[in-house]
């Protein structure tokens, strides 16, 4: 198995920090890693000097070099270390891994505490043999399966969780505000997704999903929705309350409804707004029409309703009836930048399609009036692109329902279009819905109309724009019947798989394969996005050596059709980098895309399958794709406390994978007292003025003052008494303290002593045979070292003090 040089790049990205250790005794320190076969944790200090300052911000950095033969989860912990108070916000983990916190040193949750956190962890449930590297499960073939009770889901949104897992979210259509409606499945197990209880309600409150009959959303008849360009997993709906209708918003990844803006006050009169159709987006507003056919919008960036909506009415209202809680029959599509909406009300007049232009929140030029799309009587559930031969935007088309069914289509400058042929003999009472738009592999534009009702239990239209006839290889239409009765009422194509997940009014997802028609699916697939530089979080350069390969793991190479199967590689601005084939053993070489110039790559595979064997028994194939680099990085800041008793921190991590358990190397950083940590030392130097030397000794009550007067020397058989008063303001303690006396050497005789904040010592010392006639001043200060200070700082010293010593000249 392709290995990674890992020792010596390793040793690069540490190495700094050793020798200032080895030069520098009062630099961070870190102890040698325990010698071991297995994995290895090096731990590493960055964005401080050392010393470091109180108050100072150090970025804790341990990587792990992983070397165990098989797969299993992987588990980084890393105490916040004594003197130190964690920095909200600074956990970095390889991507892939699950960062976690604790308040306690042994409970982790996944949600980050707002403070008191004393222990980070990060937990990859997938590891080795190769920690640079980001995988994804290949999608087994999708079988059948009955979505929770409580409605139908209309048509599913697909979403992958980071380890590759496909999910089917979907929100039972025309149900009210309080019932659940939202069901998540997962379509590699046919199960429901973690999180409890499904159905569960949408609510207009962000946060976590809620359960039971507690939602303050109903949902409208077709609803349409849009993915955040920013981020794919939010999701924004057509969402009517009690007061008024407006876009609803899911957060996929984290299982929450994520707000509720209103747009437009429910009731009225004569034409009620009672519900919407929509929404789509285009030029970053979402658009929907109200029940009286006024449109309304949204601004993706501002979070807002757009300035002077709602906007006049582009088509018939439907129902608009007072106080009847009534639905709208119709949908939106978007084509060359314009907004246009279907409208009927069954039973009562003439289907329409209108068209709105948001370059001036008016009709489209040609459109002053709406089109006529059927028979009175007749009603639609859709709106949906035509497309040209050579796959350009032509026009929309808008398929009714009624005893004659009817498709019509118009340019988007209000002129007739011809009828698709496929869509244009549908037999009576067959209700069509939306079709997905998927480009087969060799560029033809195909449309997917889904249809229930008349002779059909459910059924899919597949028409080829580019040949301008039915799609090839597939019948029209094309039924279900290893699923049985679906009611189709949409589909979502899945890139990876190159599969169409169905959904309809029968509450059935199933699998389809777009090529064939067959259903399930056989088909995998998988989406890996590998951003090698996230990996590291230290700050430093040239961890990236290079790309390596994709492959594919835990699956039959000769299980898969090879050559029909395809790669897409797209790089950080989503440009095709390569379109590889795979090798015989089902890999793919990278080695030769540029690290250097495509910081991140995101590699599709699409895989025809031959049997579906691999996928059984809880096998899980995976798609693998890999990097050359040093050893992936977890890293924290913590802010060293402003105590001056800290004199130091360290931090030591700790590790288990399948190769075993391991501890990291100890880094102990010292910390240098600061300007608030420095003490205040003071010396007073005073001659005892008594004639009595027995009241100038140690203790003796002087009196002492800073200058004898004359005479006192001869009555002392002249020997001047000195006294030293040496005082530690605070506000730490010093040591290793002693006298410096310019004159007299057994004033610094003395040992040395230490001293606590507010403590003072006296020195008591003597000049003796003082027969000098001229006055002799003596000076007196001390040296110390500040309590905490690193080993090897230089000594302090205090200011000078003096005291004079008087002979006859002193009258002078």
């Amino acid at each position: 198995m392709r290995r990674r040089a890992r020792v010596r790049r390793l040793g690069l990205s540490v190495l700094p920090l050793f020798l200032v250790a080895a030069a520098f005794p009062s630099s961070a320190s870190a102890d040698p890693a325990p010698a071991t076969t297995g994995s290895t944790l090096t731990k590493s200090v960055h964005g401080v000097s050392s010393p470091a300052g109180h108050g100072d911000t150090p970025t804790w950095v341990v990587a792990y070099d992983d070397r165990a033969t098989t797969t299993g989860p992987a588990t980084i912990t890393d105490p916040v270390g004594a003197g130190q108070t964690y920095q909200a916000g600074s956990l970095h983990v390889p991507p892939g891994w699950t960062p976690s916190w604790s308040t306690d040193g042994s409970t982790f949750t996944t949600t980050e505490p707002a403070s008191g956190t004393v222990a980070v962890r990060a937990v990859d449930p997938r590891s080795g043999p190769d920690a640079t590297s980001m995988s994804g499960v290949l999608t087994p073939p999708v079988q059948a399966v009955a979505t929770a009770t409580g409605g139908d889901g209309f048509t599913p949104i697909l979403q992958r969780t980071p380890s590759g897992v496909l999910q089917a979210w979907n929100v039972f259509h025309h149900l009210g505000a309080t019932v659940p409606k939202l069901v998540c499945s997962d379509l590699g197990t046919g199960g429901r997704c973690p999180g409890g209880t499904w159905p569960k309600p949408l609510n207009t409150t962000p946060g976590p999903l809620g359960t039971g009959a507690t939602g303050d959303i109903a949902s409208t008849l077709t609803p349409q929705y849009v993915r955040d360009p920013a981020k794919s997993s939010t999701v924004y709906y057509p969402a009517v309350t009690a007061a008024s209708i407006g876009v609803g918003c899911l957060d996929l990844a984290a299982a929450a409804n994520c707000g509720y803006w209103p747009l437009l006050a429910t009731g009225g009169a004569p034409s009620a707004v009672n519900s919407l159709a929509g929404l789509v987006e285009t030029g970053g507003n979402l658009y929907g029409v109200a029940t009286t056919g006024a449109v309304v919008c949204w601004s993706l960036s501002a979070h807002a309703a757009c300035a002077g909506q709602p906007y006049a009415p582009i088509v018939r209202p439907s129902g608009d009836r007072p106080g009847s809680g009534d639905l709208m029959y119709g949908a939106l599509d978007v084509v060359a930048g314009k907004v246009f909406a279907s409208s009927s009300y069954p039973g009562l007049g003439q289907p329409e399609l209108g068209c709105f232009d948001p370059a001036t929140n008016a009709a489209c030029a040609g459109w002053a009036s709406p089109r006529p799309t059927g028979p009175a009587g007749n009603y639609t559930y859709n709106a949906y692109t035509a497309f040209g031969t050579d796959g350009t935007t032509a026009g929309v088309c808008s398929t009714t329902n009624g005893t004659t069914d009817v498709t019509t289509c118009f340019t988007v400058a209000g002129a007739p279009l011809a009828t698709p042929a496929t869509m244009a003999n549908l037999p009576a009472n067959v209700l069509a819905f939306n079709p997905e738009v998927v480009t087969d592999p060799a560029g033809h534009q195909r449309s997917y109309l889904p249809v229930w009702g008349g002779p059909y239990a459910g059924a899919t239209f597949c028409h080829d724009w580019t040949t301008a006839t039915a799609c090839a290889g597939l019948p029209v239409p094309v039924t279900h019947p290893t699923v049985g009765a679906t009611r189709d009422y949409g589909y979502s194509f899945d890139a990876p798989t190159g599969c169409l997940i169905g959904l309809g009014d029968a509450g059935v997802l199933f699998s389809m394969d777009p090529a064939t028609g067959a259903s399930p699916c056989l088909r995998s697939g998988a989406q890996v996005t590998l951003e090698p530089g996230e990996f590291y979080c230290d700050g430093g350069s040239g961890h990236v050596q290079g790309y390596g390969v994709a492959r594919l793991t835990g699956i039959t190479p000769a299980n898969v059709d090879l050559t029909a199967s395809r790669v897409t590689v797209l790089d950080q601005d989503g440009a095709v980098v390569a379109n590889p084939g795979f090798a015989p053993d089902g890999s793919v070489d990278l080695s030769g895309v540029s690290a250097t110039a495509h910081t991140s790559l995101t590699v599709t595979t699409t895989l025809v399958l031959k049997s579906s064997a691999d996928f059984t028994g809880g096998n899980q194939p995976q798609l693998v794709v890999d990097f050359t680099g040093d050893a992936p990085q977890v890293c924290f800041r913590a802010a060293i406390s402003t105590d001056c008793s800290v004199s130091g921190v360290s931090d030591t991590a700790t590790g288990t994978d399948p190769a075993g358990t391991f501890t990291s190397n100890t880094v102990a950083l010292p910390v240098a007292p600061g300007a608030a940590c420095t003490p205040v030392v003071s010396v007073e130097k005073e001659i005892c003025t008594s004639a009595s030397a027995a009241k100038c000794g140690p203790g003796g009550s002087g009196p002492w003052a800073k200058q004898a007067p004359v005479g006192v020397l001869g009555l002392l058989d002249a020997t001047a008494y000195w006294r030293i008063t040496v005082t530690d303001h605070g506000p730490v303690g010093i040591s290793g303290t002693h006298v410096v006396d310019s004159v007299e050497p057994s004033c610094q005789a003395a040992d040395a002593f230490s001293l606590e904040p507010g403590q003072s010592k006296q020195v008591y010392c003597a000049t003796h045979a003082l027969l000098n006639l001229f006055p002799i001043t003596n000076q007196a200060k001390v040296s110390y070292t500040p309590a905490n200070a690193p080993a090897g700082t230089p000594p302090s010293h205090s200011a000078w003090s003096s005291a004079k010593a008087c002979s006859l000249l002193c009258l002078l």
